[in-house]
């Protein structure tokens, strides 16, 4: 099958198993490149098949030559559709490591379900006795409550009142107002309900009940606060809140752990292209020109780099830096007052007839691609098969 990108509004429906392939690859040379450290033993990854999630399971087990367990929910290919990126990722991280030798096994399926965390201990159990770093890191746009059935969606959505600022429609390179309303009780109440701490905590807790959680245990969630620019969208949005349900979450679980002498942590990421932030209007413009001022001063960070460093210099080094709110901040070069300077200044003046010199909209749309395999400096003309297998999957689920 020759395969192409097929995109329909902020969602790309193929995806491409040798272009995956290459770009995990990448990654996982670039940690190599980094040298090994002392880190984690046995790693529980909550969202591993892409972005953070994934960059997280690539550095535990090629920096730190630990054990990993992957949960994510991805589907197959079948005779009508490619599999999913995030289950050709897991397939190509699987098969290096396996071939160098590591302990990856991979669980598909809802990880907000009971049934999933079940099968996930028995096999920590059964494998690994217990793990030291759980990294939660799941995107959902909906979720299904383990003890109620109730199913609840997310909507990014101001708070308090309507919304108006630019936008950008990357694929068509025209920039646009947009007007979001402001979202409803109920819709803040489901935001928090898919994308707070509730599930994170449920996975503590239920681990630790079995026993399964190793003395000194951390565990990290990501996060994203970014520039006054998007706040009314993102941090004081709806968004916004669940990270603050988030953050309540950490301070529960800090106090769970404490017998264990445990700790749980949030990271506060740069903003990068990913499957869920291209779906959050004003967001994909103001990432389009960040890139071109990181990129000029020399600072710009994918997933993976930023990971070796939250891995190196903050979990597993004894100087690590929290700012004021207990937040590891990996937003720094970020937040550099300079380049939000920038920002403030080109923010007003893009159009889309300037929208090429002022951003670096072509290389949104080729990270953009990456995710799904594509643009990844190969003929993507070429015939593939679709249908790739993941070595160790435990349990795969077609509908959630």
């Amino acid at each position: 099958m020759v395969i192409q990108p097929k995109i329909r509004g902020f969602i790309c429906t193929t995806a491409h198993p040798t272009g995956c392939f290459k770009v995990v690859e990448e990654q996982i040379n670039y940690v190599k490149s980094r040298g090994t450290f002392k880190g984690p033993k046995n790693v529980l990854v909550i969202g591993s098949s892409t972005g953070y999630g994934l960059a997280s399971r690539i550095e535990a087990t090629f920096g730190a030559n630990a054990k990993t367990i992957g949960v994510f929910f991805e589907k197959e290919a079948d005779e009508k559709r490619t599999a999913s990126a995030g289950w050709y990722n897991t397939a190509a991280f699987e098969k290096i490591a396996h071939a160098e030798g590591h302990y990856a096994k991979s669980m598909n399926g809802d990880a907000f379900s009971h049934d999933i965390k079940r099968r996930v201990a028995e096999l920590i159990r059964k494998d690994l006795k217990q793990i030291d770093l759980i990294i939660y890191s799941l995107a959902s746009p909906r979720r299904i409550h383990p003890d109620t059935e109730q199913v609840f969606s997310s909507v990014l959505k101001p708070i308090g009142k309507s919304y108006t600022s630019k936008t950008v429609d990357a694929f068509r390179g025209e920039v646009k107002d947009i007007t979001l309303d402001a979202a409803t009780e109920e819709e803040i109440r489901n935001t928090i309900a898919v994308m707070g701490g509730e599930d994170w905590e449920m996975w503590i807790d239920f681990l630790a009940k079995e026993n399964l959680l190793a003395n000194g245990i951390k565990t990290v969630a990501y996060s994203y606060i970014g520039p006054a620019l998007t706040h009314p969208i993102y941090k004081e949005g709806t968004i916004g809140r669940a990270k603050d349900d988030l953050k309540h979450s950490a301070e529960k679980i800090e106090q769970t752990l404490k017998p264990l002498h445990g700790q749980a942590v949030i990271s506060v990421n740069k903003a990068v292209v990913t499957q869920a932030s291209a779906a959050i209007p004003v967001v994909p413009l103001y990432i389009s020109l960040l890139f071109k001022i990181m990129k000029e001063k020399g600072t710009h960070e994918g997933c993976i780099e930023q990971i070796d460093r939250l891995f190196k210099d903050h979990l597993y080094a004894n100087n690590s830096q929290r700012d004021p709110e207990n937040y590891i901040r990996l937003d720094d070069l970020e937040m550099d007052a300079d380049v939000q300077q920038k920002i403030t200044e080109c923010w007003p003046q893009v159009t889309t007839e300037n929208l090429a010199q002022l951003s670096d909209i072509e290389g949104y749309r080729n990270e953009f691609y990456r995710l799904f395999g594509f643009h990844a400096d190969l003929n993507d003309e070429t015939d593939v098969d679709p249908n790739v297998k993941i070595d160790s999957i435990e349990q795969t689920v077609t509908d959630r």
